[in-house]
């Protein structure tokens, strides 16, 4: 018997109508990287705990990806909902890969372009797009994540030095980097800093023995007594608002990227339910097999609704920082859930590198914590609805 053509997921929700043939374009290229770089090895990385990050910060240049939604510098000056796209389709590939994208454009590229001099733009921001240079982001630290204003980095003056001490943790893309954006304690409150790799005193060891985020290069950064010049400060950044901006960019992203983890787990499991006979029927036409897909399918519409109207206003310049909570919350805790639920209904083939679902399951749980947890994102939203701050 020929079994009808089922519709995928969300051509089923009708997103691409929401958006224009350049942007259809872009995406599809993107695609089309994923399909042919990533994924014949991403498994293989994952379980070695690998990624070849310089060869493809190199390619991901080429495809213009790397602060697409940035103008001037060799960047391509995309829409944000064109760069959302692209992070999806990046996730959809493995959560590490779309991660070292948006540390490359939204944390350490967005800071020097919003941020920084001209001189620092024009040293380090066409080398970045173009995947020659590469820069991470040193915020979080090991007793500070969701509190960063309790961070104990610090920077002093020595003549017309300054003079960087402390250690960051969790830094994505930290022991390859040529450029780190690195947030520190001053006498005049918490500036940015670009440490250059090599700097005397500077040092990143990487992070191992990671059941998430395999393929991903994570690291500490060790300042002692990293001595640099006047002009390493970041001119515009003046308190927590500057690296807070940065973190709602990579937030943006996310809201679109864990959305093609999920649809990756989502299609990847149609299929299998077709396919896997049980009982002398396919797995897929059972009623309990159809209604979880049903239930997936329906959140993952939802979500993407979500992030085009999010990425819509933020196009349009009318985007409230806030907003950007419901779509990390929202994208993350579903998208998670739909990796929990593929994986049941894989059985123990969901629990092998086979297919991607446990591997998208295990990234999403880096995912959920990482650039505000569900707990803070839920207490940004209460404030939105009760006008009280409850962080304490």
């Amino acid at each position: 018997m020929t079994l009808p053509v089922p519709a995928p997921a969300l051509a089923y929700v009708g997103v691409d109508d929401l958006v224009d043939d350049e942007t259809r374009d872009l995406q599809a290229a993107v695609r089309e990287f994923v399909d042919r770089r990533i994924r014949p090895h991403v498994a293989a990385w994952y379980e070695e705990g690998h990624l070849p990050a310089r060869d493809l910060a190199r390619e991901l240049g080429d495809l213009g990806v790397l602060g697409m939604h940035l103008d001037g510098y060799g960047c391509a000056g995309t829409s944000a909902t064109a760069y959302g796209l692209a992070c999806f389709e990046l996730e959809a590939g493995d959560s590490g890969l779309r991660s070292l994208v948006s540390v490359q454009g939204s944390l350490a590229m967005y800071a020097i372009w919003r941020f920084g001099s001209e001189e620092q733009k024009q040293q380090w921001l066409p080398r970045m797009a173009a995947g020659e240079a590469i820069g991470c982001f040193g915020l979080t630290e090991a007793d500070f994540g969701s509190d960063p204003s309790g961070m104990r980095t610090r920077a002093r003056r020595d003549g017309g030095d300054w003079v960087l001490t402390g250690t960051k943790m969790w830094i994505t893309n930290g022991s390859i980097a040529d450029v780190a954006v690195v947030w520190a304690r001053t006498d005049e409150g918490i500036r940015g800093f670009l440490v250059p790799a090599g700097a005397p005193g500077l040092t990143a060891p990487e992070i191992t023995r990671k059941q998430s985020l395999r393929a991903s290069v994570t690291s500490e950064l060790v300042l002692d007594d990293v001595r640099l010049p006047a002009d390493a400060m970041l001119p515009g950044a003046a308190g927590l608002s500057g690296p807070l901006s940065c973190l709602n960019e990579a937030r943006f992203g996310i809201v679109f990227g864990a959305l093609g983890a999920a649809h990756d787990c989502l299609e990847t499991t149609v299929a299998y339910a077709r396919s896997r006979q049980l009982f002398d029927r396919p797995l897929a036409a059972y009623q309990a097999t159809q209604l979880k897909l049903a239930d997936m399918g329906l959140e993952l519409g939802k979500g993407m609704l979500l992030a085009l109207h999010l990425g819509a206003r933020k196009d349009a310049g009318t985007l409230d920082h806030r907003q950007i909570s419901l779509g990390k919350l929202n994208s993350v805790r579903e998208a998670i859930a739909i990796a929990r639920e593929c994986r049941a209904i894989l059985g123990a083939a969901g629990i092998t590198l086979d297919y991607p679902v446990i591997r998208h399951a295990a990234n999403l749980e880096s995912v959920l914590t990482y650039e505000g947890t569900s707990e803070v994102h839920q207490l940004i939203i209460g404030q939105v609805l009760t006008g009280h701050a409850a962080f304490r």
